[in-house]
């Protein structure tokens, strides 16, 4: 009897260590499996921005390589912090990815100049790959009643104050090249401020503000339509989808250069088998024909970098920005 009951006790402690194997490898093979489900691409803005009109055909062409729908999810709000936030603070697990613009390094430099608690740090995110880099345009209304730099400098200065633009929000991806125009021109109007890139060429259109800053993708359309009129380019170069309006530089504001950048980011942590598949995507995405086609309706050439090159050029950027931040210093919304 007590051998019988010795091997009973045997044979039941192999079956639940077996068990237990078997519950342990469910683990590792759901995240070989990766991705297994739907993954979110959080835009930080409304439609209709540069952010937003990146996000679409990225995350279309990255389901054909992930072979799991990407659904792209605005959370607008504070000028981008509140998106860049939830990616920042998102499960590691690779299902949570964020398109991103150069602003998100200027809100952290911001809450500092102003001693709040930041909404994120820099550290916080995983680069996956830049996928564009463009210059801001200045566009107007066509009402109004200029059409060179140096007419809306001299009809700003008549009035000194009284001109209005609108921008992405504060310290924002629009707000910040506006800055450099009128600290270089020495300039006064009033800053209204939106919830994105989007929201802000709407107040242009509307004719509830004379002007803004816009990329390239953005204001395409409306440009094509005659609804905005470009005056200048903050590039280094003519922006070739452009090549009537001149930049900054060769009218002879030397400092005067700001682009948007849109780059696709994780939270920091996201295991290294997670990572590289996001990137190999990403970068299949970036070589893609139909994407690359995509992106030339829109005036917004693919500039793609994968996750190391991405990071140096963020990192260069960031410091940029910071300073620019300083420069500017503390800024009134009305």
């Amino acid at each position: 009897m007590k051998i019988h009951a010795a091997k009973t006790i045997t044979k039941g402690r192999v079956l639940f260590t077996a068990v237990l194997l078997a519950l342990s490898a469910v683990p590792a093979m759901a995240q070989d499996a990766f991705p297994n489900h739907t993954l979110s691409m959080i835009v930080p803005f409304p439609p209709g921005g540069v952010a937003d009109t990146t996000a679409r055909p990225t995350a279309a062409i990255m389901e054909k390589y992930l072979k799991q729908p990407v659904a792209v999810v605005n959370r607008p709000g504070a000028g981008g912090a509140v998106g860049n936030a939830a990616v920042a603070n998102a499960k590691p697990d690779g299902y949570t990815m964020g398109m991103v613009l150069s602003s998100i390094s200027v809100i952290p430099a911001a809450d500092e100049l102003f001693n709040r608690k930041p909404a994120y740090s820099l550290d916080q995110f995983a680069p996956i790959a830049l996928i564009s880099a463009d210059p801001t345009i200045l566009v107007v209304h066509p009402s109004l009643p200029v059409k060179t730099l140096k007419e809306l400098v001299a009809l700003a200065n008549s009035k000194p104050g009284q001109m209005s633009y609108s921008s992405s929000g504060i310290y924002g991806a629009l707000h910040m090249p506006m800055e450099m125009f009128l600290h270089a021109t020495k300039l006064k109007m009033r800053h209204v401020p939106t919830t994105g890139g989007g929201p802000a060429i709407t107040a242009v259109l509307g004719g509830h503000v004379e002007l803004t800053a816009g990329g390239p993708a953005a204001i395409h359309g409306h440009v094509k339509a005659e609804k905005l009129r470009p005056i200048v380019s903050w590039g280094a170069t003519r922006h070739p989808a452009y090549p009537d309006v001149p930049t900054f530089k060769e009218l002879g504001y030397k400092d005067v250069e700001y682009f948007i950048w849109a780059g696709l980011v994780g939270p920091k942590g996201m295991p290294e088998a997670v990572l590289k598949t996001l990137r190999d995507a990403a970068r299949k995405t970036a070589e893609d024909p139909e994407f690359k086609n995509a992106m030339a309706k829109v005036n917004s050439p693919v500039q793609y970098m994968d996750a190391p090159e991405f990071k140096k050029y963020w990192d260069a950027d960031a410091k940029r920005l910071a300073g620019l931040v300083k420069i500017v210093g503390k800024v009134d919304s009305k």
